[in-house]
């Protein structure tokens, strides 16, 4: 059974669940709008530029979490989901998910945002299999720190050869897709590697390895 693995953000969705779900926040008022945002978009720019410490991100990103709580978070969450997430999955991205399917691949997502956040998208989009950043939690609620490596850069390829170790997938062909100069290192340790609607340092590296380029926009 061959993989088909699948970044989230700008990749199967037309935006950026991460960054949507703080400006969400901002907007039903459950953190300070303007200090929320502001720093929600030093973060997304640090990501973009490939300098985003996660570390710094995950302790921002969970900061609602902690204050929160599962319980008063869940409902938000799903109309989040309905309203602001559904309408962003790219056109393409059923049909391709689709073809995987056909050719009796199993399909993962790997996603530096939160578990919390991607659970249910990984379930709108009729994925089982989810990689993503762990909000550690404990008995009394989410605590602010990552439980084990956060799904980013180099992690992602760490937790990947995990998952693949874990679920009997370690000598299985694999293609990975992603859009982000973060995911260079999950592309390389793949056998077929896609670049989707890619940013402008990972076109560049697609050109110079000859890597697949497609859009799902």
């Amino acid at each position: 059974m061959a993989l088909a693995v699948f970044d989230l953000d700008h990749t199967l969705l037309r935006g950026d669940s991460d960054y949507l779900w703080g400006e969400y926040l901002a907007e039903q008022g459950l953190v300070d709008a303007d200090s929320y945002r502001a720093r929600n978009q030093r973060f997304y720019a640090a990501y973009q530029a490939g300098t985003l410490d996660i570390y710094d991100f995950c302790a921002f990103s969970f900061e609602p979490l902690v204050a929160h709580g599962r319980k008063r978070l869940e409902p938000l969450r799903e109309r989040f989901v309905a309203e602001r997430i559904a309408p962003l999955v790219a056109p393409g991205a059923r049909p391709l998910i689709a073809q995987h399917r056909e050719q009796g691949d199993r399909i993962v997502i790997t996603t530096a945002t939160n578990r919390f956040v991607t659970e249910p998208i990984a379930e709108l989009l009729g994925i089982a299999d989810l990689i993503a950043t762990d909000p550690e939690e404990a008995a009394h609620g989410f605590t602010g720190r990552v439980a084990g490596i956060p799904n980013f850069r180099e992690g992602k390829p760490e937790r990947l050869r995990a998952w693949r170790q874990t679920h009997g997938h370690d000598s299985e062909p694999m293609t990975c897709y992603s859009d982000s100069r973060n995911d260079i290192p999950l592309l390389e340790m793949a056998d077929t590697a896609v670049a989707v609607d890619p940013d402008e340092a990972l076109a560049a590296v697609a050109r110079e390895r000859g890597w697949q380029r497609i859009s799902l926009a």
